[in-house]
């Protein structure tokens, strides 16, 4: 990806001084400590056609590896390419282009709202560099950007990515729900749906959402001490129920497992499956939320799109190792925690008191 100096499209809080130009930074970008430098970074690999490992890979690791997929690798390039073109415009280009309109712009955080509006956070932690678009795919068709010629072909590619990235997350789920688990849900209204095995099904794909990031550059490394330094999003796990990641060739993905931070190693036309906060609770702890974070780069920005899914807002979620709650409930406390702790809690602000240490 582009590795010139385009720093117009920064958002200002990001454009370096003339001092950090000539190499005096003021944000150090994190010198990764994670292993899996080599070829092998050891993080399962799922085939799309035989998914027999796939809840072995969830247990162990909450992330896999999918290959033979069915997204042709040519609307994944195209993705891509177009992602990096729209976040090349100029900043105030941007934030105007997406005022107002069913794709919302942020920056400087990953936390957002339903409606794509960045949270607030009490933290006083460097902010994440990266930017993003935030894409709830079932009112994509509606959109109407302020340049519709610029933006008519990226929206069509938007929908027709959006929907093999619903295919591939509904039949993962389906998966995974193949083992018998004792999922319970219960529901305020009828957007549940009920799947062949008779299941009621936490997901719906009404709530896909399509986030696309771009990492920006980071000119310094200098330093020993991590705390406090820059990353592109620090250390967490998602609120979904899975979450389904296409990344160029850069890389920066990192995975928490077996104690130590491991490097996810980008491989051309796959893609990166993680398990999310709401797959653990309804599994009640046999799948794992994988935490993971992004480092940024000193010479070249980041390209990732992910797809979100998650339950519909008041499904309610029963677990022996938590209180019921709802998506919903969910989503407020961690937006409560974010403006008043300054980080995410997450599920452990459910565990029901005989679980608790």
């Amino acid at each position: 990806m582009s590795s010139a100096s385009n720093y117009h499209s920064y958002p200002p809080l990001f454009r370096p001084s003339a001092e950090a130009k000539t190499g005096e930074a003021l944000n150090p970008a994190v010198k990764s400590t994670a292993v899996g430098d080599g070829d092998y970074d050891g993080v399962p690999v799922i085939d799309f056609g035989c998914m027999t490992e796939i809840r072995a890979a969830c247990r162990e690791w909450g992330l896999f590896r999918l290959v033979n997929h069915g997204v042709p690798e040519r609307l994944m390039s195209q993705m891509l390419e177009r992602t990096e073109k729209v976040f090349s415009m100029a900043f105030e280009a941007k934030r105007e282009a997406f005022r107002d309109a069913e794709m919302s712009y942020f920056w400087g955080t990953p936390a957002v709202t339903p409606s794509g509006a960045a949270v607030a956070s009490k933290s006083s932690r460097s902010p994440h560099w990266m930017e993003g678009l935030n894409v709830p795919l079932k009112r994509v068709s509606q959109y109407h950007c302020k340049e519709p010629t610029s933006f008519k072909y990226f929206r069509s590619l938007v929908q027709e990515y959006g929907k093999h990235q619903s295919r591939v997350g509904k039949a993962i789920y389906e998966a995974l729900l193949s083992e018998k688990i004792n999922f319970g849900a219960k529901t305020t209204s009828n957007c549940s749906k009920e799947l062949g095995r008779g299941v009621i099904s936490y997901l719906s794909e009404d709530t896909g959402i399509l986030r696309l990031y771009r990492y920006l550059r980071c000119i310094d490394e200098t330093g020993k001490e991590e705390e406090g330094r820059a990353w592109g999003i620090d250390a967490h796990t998602d609120s979904s129920l899975l979450s389904i990641i296409h990344q160029d060739l850069i890389g920066g993905l990192e995975v928490y497992n077996h104690h130590q931070w491991i490097q996810v190693k980008p491989i051309p036309n796959t893609l990166i499956v993680i398990i999310g906060d709401m797959m653990q609770a309804i599994s009640d702890n046999k799948y794992i939320s994988a935490k993971h974070r992004v480092k940024v780069n000193k010479e070249k920005e980041r390209i990732s799109i992910g797809y979100f899914v998650f339950p519909e807002d008041d499904v309610v979620i029963e677990s022996s190792h938590y209180k019921p709650f709802t998506y919903a409930d969910f989503r407020a406390q961690v937006h409560h925690d974010l403006i008043t702790v300054g980080s995410k809690i997450g599920l452990q602000n459910f565990i029901t008191h005989c679980n608790s240490v």
